[in-house]
């Protein structure tokens, strides 16, 4: 009755904040008698949709793995091989550049025992792991089994359930204190966060863009372009009316339109959506498309040409002629065989990239690149004088299927990078990947500039205008890599190449730590080096010592070493040159590692007043301050206190990634502690 007024009394203390207290895995347990001293302890998950949990199997470096602790085993009973697991998916993080295994929907696991005190009646297991989504929460939880009698087999449930961390960003938590230890009291506020099927939908305008800006690229191709004013003739003499040529012109835009769509669609039916989505993180498709895109690189460069039978498109010319909106239909898909030589890479990379990101993303690729494709046919053939002004072809449509070839390949090496990254090779580090890159883009300006000629090219007296402008672009965007080899962080093209840490030399060539003189520093006690070579103390008295003998404001981060947001605050916020200027100059840092799996003394461990935890490592006692002094279980967290450990702003901050909402609230507790002193 106690524990049910407790939470009752929590509820309504974090309601008005739109507090959550996650818990995406409902747990359900039993043991079965297999002999007189065997047995099998069973645990059955179900999991909330979109939610990992992580396997005992997963790697280091990444999301924390499944641990599986049994309390009273000395003595009592022998474990028998390692707990089984039911089936896992195994996919990359780009953030920690790992290859992780973990279960969605379900998870089972069963561990099989032999007693060896026949006296013992139950058997205490302790379950610590880790659920994600856009948020990662570190759970623990206590189970207890008790050894049946006379039946084979019972059913058990959770005894307790013990400290829930969560490491957020799109999950809505609010923020709570009470004065406790010198803590001021605050006003319940939303954290601001990030909408998850806002972000999705960002994804699919993304690839909606990318699909009809290809489109565009794909009409200007030797095979397709011609086509247009012939097509539209064909239109133009089969349509008595301006107003049958109309319709005929949009049914043929249409059919167009869902054949490339029927495409997208067969796509993710055939493979379905999570085992696209697996694709961008298996080694084998990532290497597979790597040949697959150099191929067509190739192919647009002159190499050979990729064709499909002829025979096909006899057949399909042939049932064009029938007439009527069938005869439409058959046309639409003659063109796309026709021109399937210059579509075809296009088509095959952008359902590649499509494919990665899962969903109905191919589908919206498609439909993208087919509008595209089909606008020019529909609106000349509505308006057969706009027909004059096309330019005539000629070598520029070769150029234009050169450049898509050095596009390509280029792109190819990045699902090459994928892989390594997954296996971490390091065969294809950050240095190595823009080395090819410059060379690529280098060698597409020399082209552009008329002093290199593939198979293809027609003889040229002189470049024309628009081809010197895009090779100036070319090259400069050639010279904008070349920084990178030497630790430019390279912006523009975030995401493509490895990142820093993932290179020959992270702090840059011939930097052993960045541009800074960090090497020399003299460091407090109990200080080290953090992120960007910020000043971070992992202790709290440390920290606070050495902030009273500095006078200076404490920026206090409770943070994890598997808190992917976390990494990301300290990636693109915490560099931006202001904010980093504050951190370096303004304020004492004070990380606190709620995952630090270190043991702490003897004399130091303790049971929690607050949670009734067993406090036995350094990650469970700030995880535990935190939780006692500010009633708030999120990472990242941050609160600027005062020498006195007074908040100094109105409230603490959690994920943000709007860097100037993130400095104008450090000032706020910086200028307050500058007022009061």
């Amino acid at each position: 009755m106690k524990k049910l007024l407790f939470i009752l009394i929590a509820f309504l203390a974090f309601a008005n904040g739109d507090a959550q207290i996650l818990d995406p895995a409902k747990w359900t347990t039993k043991i079965e008698k297999k002999s007189e001293t065997n047995y099998i302890l069973t645990f059955d998950a179900i999991i909330e949709k979109d939610w990992h949990l992580y396997s005992q199997f997963t790697v280091e470096g990444g999301s924390l793995p499944l641990e599986i602790s049994f309390k009273n085993q000395k003595g009592n009973f022998n474990l028998v091989g390692k707990a089984k697991e039911s089936k896992t998916t195994t996919a990359f993080n780009d953030i920690f550049e790992v290859n992780e295994t973990y279960f969605e929907k379900k998870a089972q696991i069963q561990q099989k025992i032999t007693i060896t005190n026949p006296k013992i009646t139950k058997i205490e297991v302790n379950l610590n792991y880790q659920v994600c989504k856009e948020a990662c929460i570190n759970i623990e939880k206590n189970f207890s089994f008790t050894i049946p009698a006379g039946s084979k087999t019972a059913e058990v449930t959770t005894l307790a359930t013990d400290l829930t961390t969560i490491d957020s960003a799109k999950v809505d938590t609010a923020v709570v204190n009470t004065d406790v230890n010198k803590a001021q009291s605050v006003t319940p506020e939303k954290v601001p966060v990030l909408d998850s099927k806002s972000s999705k939908q960002r994804g699919l305008w993304s690839i909606f863009f990318i699909a009809f800006l290809s489109g565009f690229a794909a009409l200007l191709t030797p095979c397709v372009f011609p086509m247009i004013p012939m097509t539209v003739s064909f239109f133009t003499k089969q349509s008595k009316t301006k107003a049958k040529g109309i319709r005929n012109a949009i049914i043929y835009g249409i059919a167009i339109i869902f054949i490339y769509v029927v495409l997208g669609f067969l796509v993710t039916w055939i493979f379905g959506a999570d085992a696209l989505n697996a694709l961008s993180t298996n080694v084998w498709f990532n290497i597979i498309f790597f040949i697959l895109l150099v191929t067509f690189a190739a192919s647009f460069l002159g190499a050979f040409e990729i064709m499909l039978p002829n025979s096909w498109a006899n057949k399909v010319d042939n049932q064009a002629d029938r007439g009527g909106i069938i005869g439409i239909l058959f046309m639409a898909l003659a063109l796309a065989i026709v021109s399937f030589s210059c579509t075809g890479p296009i088509v095959g990379t952008l359902l590649v990239e499509a494919a990665s990101k899962g969903g109905i993303a191919p589908i919206i690729g498609m439909f993208g690149f087919s509008l595209a494709l089909a606008l020019p046919f529909m609106l000349f053939a509505m308006f057969p004088g706009w027909l004059n002004s096309l330019p005539k072809s000629g070598g520029w449509l070769n150029t234009v299927k050169v450049v898509l070839g050095f596009l390509e390949l280029a792109l190819a090496f990045k699902f090459l990078s994928n892989a390594d990254l997954v296996l971490q090779l390091h065969f294809l580090e950050r240095e190595v990947f823009l080395a090819i890159w410059i060379a690529i883009f280098g060698t597409l300006a020399f082209y552009l500039f008329g002093k290199i000629t593939l198979p293809h090219d027609s003889p040229m007296n002189h470049i024309s205008v628009g081809r010197l402008s895009f090779g100036l672009v070319v090259l400069a965007f050639t010279i904008y890599l070349i920084p990178g080899i030497w630790g430019a962080p390279l912006k523009l093209i975030s995401g493509f190449p490895p990142p820093m840490t993932y290179s020959e030399s992270p702090y840059g060539v011939g930097n052993s730590k960045g541009g800074t003189n960090a090497s020399a520093l003299i460091l407090p006690d109990g200080a080290h080096l953090g992120p960007h070579d910020l000043i971070a103390f992992e202790d709290y008295e440390k920290g606070l010592a050495y902030a009273k003998s500095v006078n200076k404001p404490i920026l206090l981060d409770f943070t994890g070493y598997a808190c992917v947001n976390c990494r990301k605050m300290e990636d693109y916020v915490w560099s931006d040159p202001a904010i980093l200027k504050i951190l370096q100059d303004e304020v004492v840092l004070i990380s606190l590692y709620v995952d630090d799996k270190r043991e702490l003394p003897k004399s130091e461990q303790y049971v929690s007043k607050e949670t009734g935890k067993e406090i036995v490592s350094v990650g469970n006692k700030w995880s535990d301050f935190q939780i006692t002094r500010y009633k708030a279980n999120a990472q990242p967290y941050y609160i600027v206190l005062d020498t006195e450990e007074n908040m100094l702003s109105d409230k603490p901050e959690s994920y943000n990634s709007d860097i100037n909402a993130y400095k104008g609230w450090l000032r706020e507790g910086i200028d307050r502690f500058k007022k009061a002193r």
